[in-house]
This record gives structure tokens, C-alpha cells and sequence, in this order.
């Protein structure tokens, strides 16, 4: 299957016969089998630690507490038993114990206060099938702690948060506008131009260049990225990484390791254009550097981890999470300036106030309150990673009277963090006024963090921090958004797209010049 949008899922035969074994009280087959497999799993769960661990619902043997929650709406099924069972509780996916933190309190205090307790990666099981522990982002140990301190130290030499790396975002800023422009006010998807605009950014920092919009190599490794994501998140993986002997088969696994091999592939083909234009005396992107680090290693050490995998899985780590959440975030922008149009008026307001007709640049943040309250409120509302990846205890630890024992899977909800009633006046509201002092003055708030927070907080933050600021901005300055023709903005639907982040549903909007 080729990398279009993924396919519509529909229960297969094998998921129908597992169903009716669950079901039917009339088969005796299927009361045999479910009896086999109960009894199969029943010493595990008597394996149980006995030291008193978050309280959570009760689990089945096997499917653990799989039939009590709706896979399309994890984030929200876990803020509802959050309500019940309090910050910190326990669930079972399969026969696989999970800690969910809840509340801004809480996961600020395991991530921060006890950064190295809950700072360890859990990679589940599509992840440790893909990476290998390459890489950065599914890895642990000091090959992770290794490569994280060449990537950061390295993309802040080229530019990322700084003069530089603005630079290459103007650079971007200049071809997308024309690609808003050729539609001539009529309704188009942003999908595609947003996801290569934010691509070429990380591609100018990575490669040291970016590519066309119709360079066909580029844009086909943009769409399986983006198709990746929405696959790793579907109800099918999810099944499969908790209980992977079951659900090896399903459909989604198999167009998912296709077209992984895919972007290894295509990875290995661009890094090859760069390895032939190295050139020691000009190092012209992270790439070049990996390059030149290599060459200093001892490649016949298996300690070594400045390897050809480690560099494939290192780029495309920063390949895909440069790409999908800043585009995401900015389409959820548009989105949102479309729904709420006296919001984007006052947006438009004070930047021709402030701004004018000039270029914006990142140092007038500080002169633009309104705008700035704005791009975090969206960033909060839209919840782009209601869970952060993973993680894993690194040791034993009472947590808020709670015994978590060294090793237990710990998913931080961040998407409780940004709906935490304590902390914000209208949680569940699009309202800018969250980030607004009564003078109308920006203020920052501890209960934002999109980015996660601790050993593991992206670290690409900063360059997606100006990336927000910039397009947004000049977008906003070039063009006024509004629904199709026919269509209230009361009709705009901002339900999400479950997958590995929150998407906004598919939708078309009008880019009206405002020149």
C-alpha cells in the first residue's frame, strides 16, 4: 500500500472472531477459550506487588483494563478516571501496568522534583521495533545521554532560538506565502504547505539547505512521516503494543514498517548527497557534523555511538518532530482564527498597530501582548501531545503516598495539565485571556507546557517556539482566514484526529489577501 492517507479501519475477520469469544455466552468453544487464556494469565496478576500502589480500576486477566477504555479517546477516558481515582492511579493495558499522572501539580512534580526518578524512556513495543535504541527519542542509557548533548549542542551552533535560525524561517516565510496566494482567496487544504515549510526548516539546520515544495523526494518523505504518526496512534498499534503476541498482524503494523523502511531509505539517500559535498573546512548543517564526528571514532567499538544507524534514527528523530507538531500547531492556528474571527481581528489589530507593513521579526514579540497570548492559548486549547511519550521509573519510589516500584511504565497526561480546573479560569474555552494580566500585558503561566518538562522536554523548543511566533505572524499580516463560501464559522468542527499527536479534522479554509 503506498503512503496515502491510511486506510479506513474496519474490524477484520480475526478481530471478529476474538470478539465473538469475548461475546457470545453460547459458544462453548468460546467459553473454553476464554477460560484457557484467563487462567493462562491469572498468575501474573497474583504476581501483584503487595506494597500499597495507586488505586485504579479493577483489571481482567490478559485484557487488563482494555474493554473499559475507548482507544480513540484514551486522553479523555483518563482525565474522566482521574476524576474518580485522583492524580496518581493505575491501569492495565493488556497485562501491562501503567501509572497515569494527572493534574499540572503532579506530573510537574515527577518530571521536575523527581526528574531522574521518572526521567527514563519506556519504549513500547512498535517503537523498540523501529529504532532499535537508535536514535534519540525511543533510546535510554548513554547512548541517549550522548547523542541528546551533540544534538543540542550542535543545533544551537546552527542557529536554533537564535539570529540564524530566524534567518532560515523568514527564508521559508518568503516561498509559503506564494503558495497561499496562487489560491486566490478560494478554499485549499494547509495540510501540505505548512508540513514543508516547517520540514525545510529542520532540513536547512540538518542538511545545511532546504528543497522545492515539488521536489518529489521531499514531500513524499513529509507525507509518511505525517501518515506515520496518525498510524502509531491508531486503536490497532495501540492493541499491538500491549499485547504484541496477539495483534502482530493487524494491518496498521504492516503499512507502518513499510513505510518506515521507506524514510530510513529515504534518510540514507539524502545524508549519501551530503557525504559527497563534505568538506571539513565548511560545515554546513548537523549532518556534516555527525560526518566529521565519525570520523574521529573508533567505528569498531561497540561503544561507540556515533554510528550510520544512530545518525539515520538521530535525523529522522529531529526530521519528523520538526515536521509534524509545529505544522500541526499552526494548522490548529488557522483553524482557530477562522472559528474565532474577533479574535483574529484584534490579532490583525495590533499588528498593523505595532508592525505595520515591515517584516516581523522575533524580537517583536515583546511588543505584540495580544498575538503572544494568542499562540499560547492555541497551544494549549489544541493539546497537540495529550500524553508525552512514555516514560519509565528508574528506581523504587513513594510518589504522593504511592509505592511505584523501579521499572513501571509512568504516563505523564498532559492534556490534563492544560485542562487542570485549578489552574486555568476556563479550561475547556479557546481563551487568550489565560495569558493576560488586567493591563493587557503577557504573562508567562507554570501550567503551559507543550513541550513537556524534565529530562525528557523536546529539545527542539526553542526553534519551534520562533517558528510559532514567525509564521503565525506573518501569515496573520499577509492574509485574513476565513470558512469556504456557504459556510459559518459556527459549522467548523474542532473535534481532533486521534494519533500519535491531536490533529485538527481535515478541513479547507479561505486565505483572503489583506495587501
Amino acid at each position: 500500500m503506498t503512503s496515502g492517507a491510511p486506510a479506513v479501519q474496519t474490524m477484520s475477520p480475526w478481530e471478529d472472531f476474538l470478539a465473538s469469544l469475548l461475546s457470545s455466552s453460547s459458544s462453548v468453544l468460546g467459553g473454553v477459550a476464554v477460560l484457557l487464556l484467563l487462567a493462562f494469565a491469572s498468575r501474573r496478576f497474583a504476581l501483584r506487588e503487595t506494597r500499597k500502589g495507586p488505586p485504579g480500576p479493577r483489571p481482567l486477566p490478559l485484557l487488563g483494563n482494555l474493554l473499559q477504555l475507548d482507544l480513540k479517546r484514551l486522553h479523555l477516558n483518563l482525565c474522566e478516571l482521574a476524576e474518580e481515582y485522583g492524580s496518581v492511579f493505575t491501569i492495565y493495558l493488556g497485562s501491562v501496568k501503567v501509572v497515569i499522572l494527572a493534574g499540572y501539580k503532579t506530573v510537574k512534580e515527577a518530571l521536575v522534583t523527581h526528574a531522574d526518578a521518572f526521567g527514563e524512556r519506556h519504549i513500547v513495543t512498535i517503537f523498540e521495533e523501529l529504532s532499535r535504541g537508535h536514535g534519540i527519542i525511543f533510546a535510554n542509557g548513554d547512548s541517549w545521554k550522548e547523542l541528546r548533548r551533540f544534538a543540542i549542542s550542535t543545533l544551537r551552533d546552527f542557529g536554533m532560538g537564535k539570529r540564524l535560525a530566524e534567518e532560515k524561517i523568514m527564508e521559508e516565510c518568503s516561498h509559503l506565502i506564494p503558495i497561499f496566494e496562487k489560491h486566490e482567496g478560494q478554499p485549499f487544504d494547509t495540510t501540505q504547505p505548512l508540513s514543508n515549510a516547517t520540514s525545510n526548516v529542520i532540513c536547512s539546520i540538518v542538511f545545511g539547505s532546504r528543497f522545492e515544495y515539488d521536489d518529489a523526494q521531499f514531500t513524499t518523505l513529509v507525507e509518511r512521516v505525517k501518515d506515520n504518526l496518525v498510524l502509531t496512534g491508531s486503536k490497532q498499534i495501540q492493541l499491538y503494543n500491549n499485547i504484541p503476541w496477539l495483534f502482530s498482524w493487524v494491518q496498521d503494523r504492516q503499512i507502518l514498517l513499510k513505510n518506515f523502511q521507506k524514510n530510513i531509505q529515504g534518510i540514507k539517500d539524502l545524508l549519501a548527497k551530503v557525504k559527497e559535498n563534505l568538506n571539513p573546512e565548511d560545515c554546513r548543517g548537523l549532518a556534516d557534523c555527525f560526518f566529521m564526528r565519525m570520523q574521529k571514532e573508533d567505528l569498531s567499538d561497540e561503544q561507540n555511538h556515533f554510528s550510520e544507524d544512530h545518525m539515520v534514527h538521530v535525523v529522522l528523530n529531529l526530521f519528523a518532530a520538526g515536521t509534524d507538531t509545529t505544522a500541526t500547531t499552526l494548522r490548529w492556528a488557522l483553524l482557530l482564527m477562522v472559528k474565532y474571527p474577533l479574535i483574529q481581528d484584534r490579532v490583525q489589530e495590533e499588528l498593523s498597530r505595532v508592525i505595520g507593513s515591515r517584516q516581523v521579526c522575533a524580537d517583536d514579540r515583546k511588543n505584540l501582548p495580544y498575538t503572544d497570548a494568542v499562540i499560547h492559548e492555541i497551544q494549549r486549547f489544541s493539546n497537540i501531545a495529550p500524553t508525552t511519550i512514555h516514560h519509565r521509573t528508574s528506581q523504587d519510589i513513594t510518589f504522593q503516598g504511592h509505592f511505584i516500584e523501579k521499572g513501571t511504565i509512568v504516563l505523564p497526561l498532559l492534556f490534563s495539565v492544560h485542562c487542570d480546573k485549578s489552574e486555568w479560569e476556563t479550561p475547556r474555552a479557546f481563551n487568550p485571556s489565560h495569558f493576560l494580566d488586567e493591563e493587557g500585558k503577557f504573562i508567562k503561566r507554570d501550567a503551559f507546557m507543550p513541550f513537556s518538562a524534565g529530562r525528557r522536554a523536546c529539545l527542539g523548543e526553542g526553534l519551534a517556539r520562533m517558528e510559532l511566533f514567525l509564521f503565525f505572524t506573518t501569515l496573520l499580516q499577509r492574509f485574513r482566514f476565513t470558512p469556504p463560501p456557504g459556510m459559518s464559522e459556527d459549522e467548523l468542527d474542532l473535534t481532533p484526529v486521534v494519533g500519535l499527536t491531536l490533529s485538527p479534522p481535515h478541513h479547507l479554509l479561505c486565505a483572503v489577501s489583506r495587501c
